[in-house]
């Protein structure tokens, strides 16, 4: 699957958008495009998914490792794989746009906001080819598209002043339709507000689809060793949360306990029952929005009678937020939640952490023995109290944690951190192994 980066000058350039009218110019081209996401985000590949029809791949160094993303891609479907980058190309230590684009050795097409430049465009575009060399980085800046170019003398005056190593893949015009909604953590979530059709279609018609084909490139290849750990399938059963307040989960994890086990999913916010089964994986995403719902739903409440029973529960994030005793939103009402584990947690109004994210395992846990390191990433507007006497399973070495030294707050045989791990980091099938009838 030939593919190529996306990368931007910097956040907040319009990537997502360049990204989507992409993916919408080549699908129209007859190409079947696979998404992908440098970067741990969750936010940005539920669009892609809405545009593509199929789940966007994360490719993060930090996350997966070198041979993590190799394998991770070549796991993809598609045609060509258009990878959107995270902050500018170069931003990020431990797992930048130009670091992904470096290892699966890709070319770059460089995103450059052009509303209120011209040559100006081109010496930036330029700067950063050439700045590769200086970092003694293997870095293939390509060329550009202009994002938030008018066409015409505009236009034309960016095409002009680009040298003849980097090329003109077109230009995203201002269009107020281009415009994706945010809130905390980001953008909307795709399936809340996808951006239209038509306006891609219209921004797609501005672009150089076919020099776009032409500058795709075969990536790097795993080695022959194309798992981490060990994939047979396992006698385990996992119920996965899954509804608008726990969306945030990789592609990569749900194929993973698809491979190894049975899955079954459930929604705590619709009141499911927990299903029948040996573990519970409640992954990150928006319990704030929805704390009235899960208050008022029997689901917590099976779950946390089943937790006491000795049902190991993993929580993520925002599954750790739905494991707590109590769950506080911006405006200052509280709402109870399962109750599992011994903390009550408060939405604040600006970011507690954003940070990759190492861990040190100082007990037996579910997603990592005594003495093992494990490495994710954590974004979180909230901030969790716990009791005196709470039980961590990591020591922090790289982040922030719960309280600044410790992430995983135990209780029974469940688990909740702030830290999203992926399923190349072993963390699952160790998950697997230790819930297994």
């Amino acid at each position: 699957m030939k593919g190529f980066v996306l990368g931007g000058v910097s956040s907040g350039v319009g990537k997502t958008v360049a990204t989507l009218a992409i993916i919408h110019a080549l699908d129209d081209a007859g190409y079947k495009i696979q998404p992908a996401k440098a970067g741990p985000d969750f936010i940005d590949p539920s669009h892609h998914e809405a545009i593509a029809g199929r789940p966007s791949r994360t490719l993060d160094l930090w996350l997966e490792g070198a041979e993590g993303i190799t394998r991770n891609y070549a796991r993809g479907d598609g045609d060509i794989c258009v990878i959107e980058g995270v902050m500018g190309l170069y931003d990020g230590d431990g797992s930048s746009t130009a670091m992904v684009a470096e290892a699966l050795d890709l070319p770059v097409v460089l995103v450059v906001d052009a509303k209120a430049g011209m040559e100006s465009v081109a010496a930036t575009a330029y700067g950063f080819r050439e700045y590769a060399a200086t970092i003694d980085r293997n870095i293939d800046v390509a060329g550009v598209v202009a994002q938030r170019a008018h066409g015409g003398r505009h236009e034309q005056g960016i095409r002009d002043a680009l040298p003849d190593e980097l090329d003109y893949f077109g230009r995203i015009p201002p269009s107020s339709d281009l415009e994706i909604p945010d809130r905390h953590l980001g953008l909307e979530m795709g399936e809340e507000a996808a951006l239209p059709h038509d306006a891609l279609a219209e921004a797609a018609a501005y672009l150089n689809t076919e020099g776009l084909v032409d500058v795709t490139r075969d990536p790097s290849e795993p080695s022959a060793d194309t798992e981490p750990h060990a994939a047979e399938p396992t006698n385990a059963t996992v119920a996965v949360a899954s509804d608008a307040a726990f969306c945030f989960r990789y592609p990569a994890t749900i194929e993973r306990l698809r491979e190894r086990a049975t899955v079954k999913t459930f929604s705590p916010v619709a009141g499911d029952p927990v299903p029948d089964c040996d573990g519970v994986y409640l992954p990150g995403g928006y319990p704030e929005l929805h704390a009235e719902a899960l208050a008022s739903s029997p689901t917590l409440a099976d779950l946390s009678e089943q937790a006491s029973d000795g049902l190991p529960v993993f929580g993520e994030c925002g599954g750790l937020m739905a494991m707590s005793q109590s769950l506080t939103i911006v405006d200052g009402d509280t709402y109870e939640m399962a109750g599992i584990l011994p903390a009550d947690v408060t939405m604040r109004d600006r970011y507690q952490a954003l940070d990759h994210v190492e861990l040190d395992a100082t007990t037996e846990t579910l997603t990592a023995g005594s003495g093992e390191s494990i490495r994710g990433h954590e974004f979180h507007y909230s901030e969790a109290s716990v009791d005196s006497d709470a039980r961590f399973a990591f020591d922090v070495r790289r982040g922030d944690g719960i309280d600044g030294d410790h992430d995983g707050l135990m209780a029974y045989d469940s688990l909740g951190t702030y830290a999203h791990v992926h399923a190349e980091s072993g963390a699952f099938d160790r998950f697997l192994g230790l819930i297994e009838p």
